[in-house]
Formats: structure tokens, sequence, C-alpha cells
């Protein structure tokens, strides 16, 4: 694989730092770290520009707090400058890099691809009811804690060679334990740690429906024996190469039985229904707090799947 060199002066000219500026900017005008920023924009550009050549940029103290939906985890946050818009900068030319290593089965973080894009390609995976008879699922255990540095940056020097920007990421990889989730990095480095198992799973194994959202693994087969033995290889495929385990709720089941539960959404052959977490707390909103915005998010969700019986059991006054 050819490895990709000569990017880090790229990275830190002044025209991407402007421009990374400009990005990360966008939804967030009213932030007190960009205020604050935009006091002085131009010197805190210059001075950006001034650290990162020199290699005296140091990632600065996260703030972490906790988030509860949909599940509870820590949720790490940098300064607005000069970390936000240095990763945007990193991101503005290594982006199609990655890109371009990415399969196609990986849908989290992607432009273009998301949690409808998963969702509709395995609908219409679904299609061919003889070939996807069963489903293995799985994620991984704790993944953005467990991801591995020292595997991490082995990995991206298989891709990258420039040893200014492999300097870069390290600093910022050794910033926090595993990757902080919050991160505008930090979801391109889960996609990048997980790719070339992305690639083994397809290329070795074979799996002709295989989707992944993030930590998420839907594979599908007619046969369920065939899945038993590529969790089994996927299981110390994780251990030997990633220092990774497979959550101990993975199954392997029916699909015309159970159903997908995947990416928000309960997958059949014949139809795909709201998750039932979902439906859940889209009554709870109705009955608790029921603004407008809400409503239209939760609908937002119910458009993309067979909802009007959900629909006129919460929402009857509406015509649908």
């Amino acid at each position: 694989m050819k490895r990709a060199g000569s990017l880090f002066q790229k990275i830190t000219s002044l025209e991407n730092l402007i421009l990374a500026d400009g990005k990360a900017q966008k939804g967030k005008s009213k932030q007190y770290g960009v205020i604050a920023h935009n006091k002085n924009k131009e010197r805190n550009i210059a001075s950006l520009n001034d650290i990162l050549i020199s290699k005296t940029y140091k990632t600065s103290n996260y703030s972490v707090f906790k988030v509860y939906e949909p599940k509870e985890r820590e949720v790490y946050k940098l300064p607005y400058f000069p970390d936000r818009i240095c990763h945007h900068a990193i991101m503005n030319i290594l982006e199609p890099i990655f890109l371009n290593v990415f399969t196609a089965d990986s849908y989290s973080c992607i432009k273009g691809k998301g949690i409808h894009a998963a969702s509709f390609n395995l609908r219409k995976a679904l299609k061919n009811e003889e070939e996807t008879t069963f489903c293995l699922k799985l994620d991984i255990k704790k993944f953005y804690p467990n991801v591995d540095h020292d595997i991490l940056k082995s990995l991206l020097r298989r891709k990258f060679k420039d040893q200014d920007l492999l300097w870069l990421l390290d600093e910022i990889i050794d910033s926090s334990p595993g990757l902080p989730i919050g991160n505008y990095l930090s979801q391109y480095f889960a996609n990048f740690y997980l790719t070339y198992f992305d690639h083994w799973i397809k290329e070795r194994l074979k799996a002709k429906y295989y989707f992944r959202y993030a930590d998420d693994i839907v594979i599908l087969n007619r046969d369920k024996e065939v899945l038993h033995r590529i969790l089994y290889l996927i299981k110390s495929y994780f251990e030997i190469n990633l220092k990774l385990q497979v959550k101990e709720n993975w199954q392997v089941f029916p699909v015309k039985v159970r159903g997908i539960d995947f990416v928000g959404y309960k997958h059949f052959h014949s139809h795909t229904l709201l998750r039932k977490s979902i439906k859940k707390r889209f009554a709870r909103m109705l009955k608790t707090n029921p603004k407008s915005e809400s409503i239209a998010s939760y609908k937002g969700w119910t458009k993309h799947c067979n909802s009007k019986n959900l629909l006129k059991k919460l929402i009857p006054h509406e015509t649908l």
C-alpha cells in the first residue's frame, strides 16, 4: 500500500489554518471559546502556525463530563483555540486519504454515509431473503476507551510516512487514554483503527453482507454455523491484532423471528420498524415536554420506516 508523505506542510500552512478556523466555527458562533478567539483571530492563527511548525504544540487540558442518552458515557472537550482549529486543519488534508482506505461497509461519521445509509443498505441486502436467513450481531467491549495507542500509531505508519505529521498525530493520540469521545479526530481514528479489520472481513473471510456503524457490527448469511465460525475468527483477530474484545451480548439468530436492531431501526425482510427505546423516548417527550422541534426530530426518524400505526397512536390528531 502506497504511503502518503509531505502532508505536514499543507496542514500547517496559514491558508489551511484559516480554512480550518472557518469550518470549526460553523454553527458555533455563539460559543464562548469562538467569541474569545475571534477577538484576536489573526494573532491566534499566526501563533498556531508557529507552534505547529516549531513542534511546541501540546494538546490542552480536557474538560470531561458525562452524558446519559442513549447510554452513560464520558465526553471529552477541548478548547476551541488552539485544539479544535488544529484538528480541523489536520482533517482538511487527511480526510480524503482516510476515506480512500475505508471500505464501503463502514458508515459512522463519514460524509454521505451515516445512520440512514446503513439502514437502507441493510434493507437492500435483506431483499435477498434466501442469503440473509441468519444474522450475527455484535459490538466491541468499551471500544473507544480500549483503543491501544501503540497499535493505532503502528497502523497510521502503514499509511503515512511524513515524520512531522506522525509527531503531531502521536501527540494528540497520547493526550488521553484510549480515544476521547468528543474529539473531532477520534471518530476518524476509530474508523481507521478498524479499517484493516473491515478489509479482512470482506477480502479474506468473503463476508458478502457486512455492515459496521462505529463498533456495532452486523453480518448476514444463510448458514448460522458459518456465522459462528466468523464470530470465532473475529474474536481471535481482535485479541491478536487490536487488543479488543467482543462484548458478551453477541447474538446469532434468525432474522425472520427477531429482526435486526441496528442504527435505530428494527429490520425485517419485509418491513422496518422504529427501535423500541426510541419509540419510548418519543412517547415520553410527547407526554412531558412536547416541543415542536423535538416532535419534528422524532418524526424525521419515523418517516424512514413503517411507522404509520405508531404515529396514529402517538399523535392521533395529525393527518398523516
